[in-house]
């Protein structure tokens, strides 16, 4: 008998926004993805931002990802310049943060489905493009960048704090 390191593949994944009641387990798939693969050392208080998922859908549209049983499987927040997330974006484009997938749902694409959703809602609000900040050390999350179509753009890397380097990409549409 043969065994996969690879996860069955998810049925039917539907991306829409998050319902209120769901609000504390969103903040806990976000919180659990960015602890699980050790990004939150030295965080500042951005646990605290990764599980107000109600704050981030008062402000920006936050979507999730779940399968034909309802499951949560992944989420992200897009976001519009002026919003209280947009961290790069300028007038004319579209911003995304806090993608997530709950580890036990990695590599079925939900993921990418997640950041397609964000082309198509940046498409819709005409953007001419679509930034996004990441840390240095995701670089699974960086090579969905790339496959997108994103490309690093050093000018934009910053730090929020002095133990923390974010590297910038963007994509024109």
């Amino acid at each position: 008998m043969t065994t996969s390191s690879h996860p069955p593949p998810v049925g039917v994944i539907t991306i829409r926004k998050a319902l209120p009641a769901e609000f504390a387990e969103i903040g806990a798939l976000t919180y659990n993805a960015y602890a699980s693969d050790g990004l939150l050392a030295n965080d500042s208080g951005y646990a605290d931002e990764l599980r107000d998922a109600e704050h981030r859908a008062n402000h920006c549209d936050l979507l999730v990802a779940a399968d034909e049983r309802g499951r949560l499987l992944g989420t992200v927040t897009f976001c519009l310049p002026g919003s209280p997330y947009a961290e790069l974006s300028s007038e004319g484009q579209a911003e995304f943060r806090m993608l997530a997938v709950a580890p036990e749902h990695r590599g079925r694409g939900v993921g990418a489905r997640l950041v397609r959703e964000c082309l198509d809602l940046a498409t819709k609000h005409h953007a001419t493009s679509i930034v996004l900040s990441t840390k240095k050390q995701m670089h699974t999350a960086q090579r969905l960048y790339e496959r997108f179509g994103f490309h690093r753009t050093e000018q934009l890397d910053w730090s929020p704090t002095p133990d923390v380097e974010l590297l910038a990409y963007a994509k024109p549409l």
